[in-house]
């Protein structure tokens, strides 16, 4: 027969390891949460990137090049 202490560490490993099991199960749920959040947020950047890519080309086919004065509305050649 298995002495008090001998089961008592037993249990102990036994409870370590559940809460561990539940840890890492949280820690994934997140991680898959975070995943989720950052394809997100490429679509957004991907869709802005291409609207700054037609905006700057919008502006050069109708301005010609040169840079723009945000503040003041005027574009300089």
């Amino acid at each position: 027969k298995l002495a008090p202490e001998e089961v008592n560490e037993i249990k102990s490993i036994q409870k370590t390891q559940e809460t561990l099991l539940n840890s890492f199960g949280e820690l994934e749920f997140q991680i898959q949460t975070l995943e989720l959040q950052k394809e997100k947020l490429v679509e957004q950047l991907e869709k802005y990137k291409t609207e700054e890519q037609n905006l700057a080309k919008n502006l050069s086919t109708k301005y010609g090049n040169g840079t723009i004065d945000v503040e003041k509305g005027v574009f300089q050649n």
